[in-house]
């Protein structure tokens, strides 16, 4: 067997002058039989892998690329082959590699010392990543593969691994996050996380009412320049009176708003909001008039609106832009978030 093999990689070396076409059909046929042989013994892979090392090395990206995408599934590992396709510069050759299961992981690890970020993603991304190799993609210092490994259940750390993710989450809201949700992770270094991702998130909530209030002061400062803006102020004020009354006879409702809402009466609405918040109506007119629409929704919220009426209230604003879903999921955020008592001292002035 030795000397046979010898034989064939000596007139393999020995061919010269045939195009890349033909060579590229030889590597096809060759694949073709060596995914279909079954119970290859260990002196036939490493015939294998022997003759596919030769003919990779005669054709082109390509033929490499279907190569790499059919070992990848194969049943049997060319230690070889397999360190070539990983190691290579086209992403159409290497991603395929890099997915295999029987890649062994010192392959694995060379690839991670010796390439770059892409090639470190797709191992982070690994059906299965062990420990050791964590570590080793953790200690390349680079955000994305953090990011990678965390969300990547399959991705088993050691304890130095997520200690040190762990240190890494404190600057890192984001990648904080995502560890507070991963249950793998050893007690004391989950207490600990979630501890400073629930410290983080009430400095978040108590800065957020002075944020928000800023923006107001901006608002009210900036007073845009619509047909809202610039009523007559005797008009809001007798708008003001007529539902200062409706609300003292106790009809004025989430749904009398919601009715203004969709018949787009905003003179009736700024007169509402500013009667059931206790805000100024010349705060509400502003509010409802800006670009920001967090005020706004601590309006309605301060008035004791729901969330459907808010919403309505805030998509039909006369002259104004559709709001972005972006922005309409974080005023939905915002409205949530707040209580009462914090919405109301948020928009009196």
């Amino acid at each position: 067997m030795e000397t046979a093999t010898l034989q064939l990689l000596a007139e393999l070396d020995a061919t010269e002058g045939w195009p890349s076409e033909r060579w590229s059909a030889i590597l096809e046929q060759t694949a073709k039989l060596f995914l279909c042989s079954e119970n290859l013994s260990a002196s036939k892979i490493d015939l294998f892998d022997s003759v596919f090392a030769r003919l990779i090395e005669r054709v082109d990206t390509q033929a490499l690329a279907k190569l790499s995408q059919k070992l990848s599934e194969a049943k049997h590992a060319l230690p070889q082959v397999s360190r070539r396709l990983a190691l290579d510069e086209d992403e159409s050759v290497w991603a395929p590699a890099l997915k295999s299961r029987g890649l062994a992981p010192g392959v694995l690890l060379d690839v991670v010392q010796s390439r770059g970020l892409a090639h470190r993603l797709a191992i982070a991304s690994r059906q299965s990543v062990d420990p050791s190799l964590s570590d080793a993609l953790i200690r390349c210092g680079q955000a994305d593969i953090y990011h990678a490994l965390v969300q990547n259940l399959g991705a088993k750390m050691s304890e130095a691994g997520w200690t040190r993710l762990a240190a890494l989450g404190q600057s890192d809201p984001g990648l904080g996050e995502k560890l507070g949700r991963r249950r793998d992770i050893p007690d004391p270094i989950k207490r600990n996380i979630h501890a400073k991702l629930d410290d983080a998130h009430m400095r978040e909530l108590s800065a957020r009412p002075r944020v928000i209030r800023d923006q107001i002061e901006d608002s009210i400062a900036h007073k845009p320049a619509t047909g809202l803006s610039n009523l007559d102020p005797a008009e809001l004020a007798r708008a003001q009176a007529k539902m200062a009354e409706v609300a003292r006879t106790g009809k004025l409702r989430d749904s009398t708003v919601n009715r203004a809402a969709a018949a787009r009466d905003y003179v009736e609405i700024a007169a509402a909001l500013a009667v059931l918040s206790g805000s100024s109506i010349d705060v509400v007119v502003a509010l409802i008039a800006g670009d920001k629409v967090e005020g706004l929704v601590l309006a309605c919220k301060a008035a004791r609106l729901s969330w459907g009426t808010t919403k309505m209230v805030v998509k039909n604003r006369p002259g104004m832009p559709p709001v972005p879903a972006e922005e309409m999921a974080k005023a939905e955020e915002t409205f949530k978030s707040f209580s009462l008592s914090a919405a109301q001292l948020t928009v009196r002035f």
